[in-house]
C-alpha cells in the first residue's frame, strides 16, 4: 500500500487489495504498518482510536464477510498518554473476533542524515509484551517494522511456538534498499519460520519525513523469497506449507542445539 493522511482513501485501497487476495483463495491476509494513516505524526496521535473504533470495526466486518484470518498490520491506538499513541497490530479471525494484538516494542529513532531523521518515540508509546497467536492455520508471531533489527525478539517468538512471523512495515527507502531483503531472509533462516512482510511503498504526505521501500514479500523457512510484490500497491501471494517448516526443523534441529 501507499497510505497517506486520507483515512477513507487508505481504507478503500486496503479493502480492494484484501478482497482481491481473498478472491485468489488467500486464507490469511496481512496489510502494512500504518495501514489507516501515514501523514503528519502529531495528527496521528489526535486521530488515535480505541480497539473498538472505526478502523478495527471495519476490519472485523471485512474478516467476517470474507471468512479469512486478517492482520491489520498496524493502526494508531489510543494510549493513556495524550501526546503519544500505540502502534498496534491486530489479528482478526474469520468470524471477525480479535484473536490477538501486539503493540510495537522497538521504536524507530534514527538520525541518518539531514534528509533521513525520525523520532517515533515522540508520538508513539512502546509496547512491552511478545505475542504468539495460535490459530487453525498455524501459530503467528507478531512484530512490526523496526522490530526486524532485533534478532532476540524473533528467537523468543520461535521458542514460544511461532511458525509464521509477521512483519508489517513502512521501511524507509534509504535503509530498505540495503537491509530489507537480508534481514527478512535472516529472520526466516535463523528461526526456521515462514515470514510474511506486508509493506508500505512510495511517498507519503507526512511532511517529507519518509519514502517507503516497498517489496512486500513472503519468505520460506529456508530463506527463499517465494513471493514479492512489484513496484507500487499490489499483492504478494504464496502457499504457506507448514509441513516444509517441520521438515526443515527436523533435518536441522537448531533450537535443540542452542547452548546460550
Amino acid at each position: 500500500m501507499t497510505s497517506t493522511s486520507d483515512a477513507e482513501a487508505n481504507w478503500r485501497s486496503a479493502r480492494q487489495l484484501i478482497e482481491r487476495a481473498a478472491g485468489m483463495g488467500a486464507r490469511f491476509i496481512a496489510t502494512p504498518e500504518n495501514t489507516n494513516y501515514l501523514g503528519p505524526h502529531e495528527r496521528k496521535v489526535k486521530l488515535a482510536e480505541s480497539l473498538d473504533g472505526p478502523t478495527c470495526l471495519r476490519f472485523t466486518e471485512l474478516a467476517r464477510e470474507l471468512g479469512v484470518h486478517l492482520l491489520l498490520g498496524s493502526f494508531n491506538e489510543k494510549s493513556g498518554d495524550p501526546k503519544r499513541c500505540y502502534n498496534t497490530s491486530v489479528l482478526f479471525g474469520p468470524d471477525g473476533e480479535q484473536l490477538a494484538l501486539y503493540r510495537k516494542i522497538h521504536l524507530f529513532d534514527i538520525d541518518l542524515s539531514a534528509d533521513v531523521r525520525f523520532k517515533e518515540s515522540a508520538t508513539v508509546m512502546p509496547g512491552t509484551e511478545l505475542v504468539v497467536a495460535p490459530t487453525e492455520l498455524g501459530a503467528f508471531g507478531l512484530s512490526i517494522c523496526y522490530d526486524l533489527r532485533f534478532a532476540e525478539l524473533y528467537g523468543k517468538l520461535a521458542a514460544a511456538g511461532a511458525q509464521v512471523l509477521t512483519v508489517p512495515s513502512a521501511f524507509t527507502l534509504r535503509t530498505g534498499k540495503d537491509h530489507w531483503h537480508p534481514l527478512l531472509r535472516t529472520r526466516a533462516i535463523e528461526n526456521q519460520c515462514w515470514v510474511v512482510a506486508a509493506a508500505q511503498c512510495g511517498s507519503h504526505d507526512d511532511g517529507g519525513l519518509r519514502e517507503s521501500f516497498g517489496h512486500a514479500m513472503i519468505v520460506d523457512p529456508w530463506g527463499h523469497i517465494v513471493a514479492m510484490a512489484t513496484d507500487g500497491p499490489g499483492l504478494a501471494v504464496a502457499e504457506i506449507d507448514l509441513e516444509r517448516l517441520r521438515e526443515i526443523r527436523a533435518s536441522m534441529p537448531v533450537s535443540d542445539h542452542r547452548r546460550v
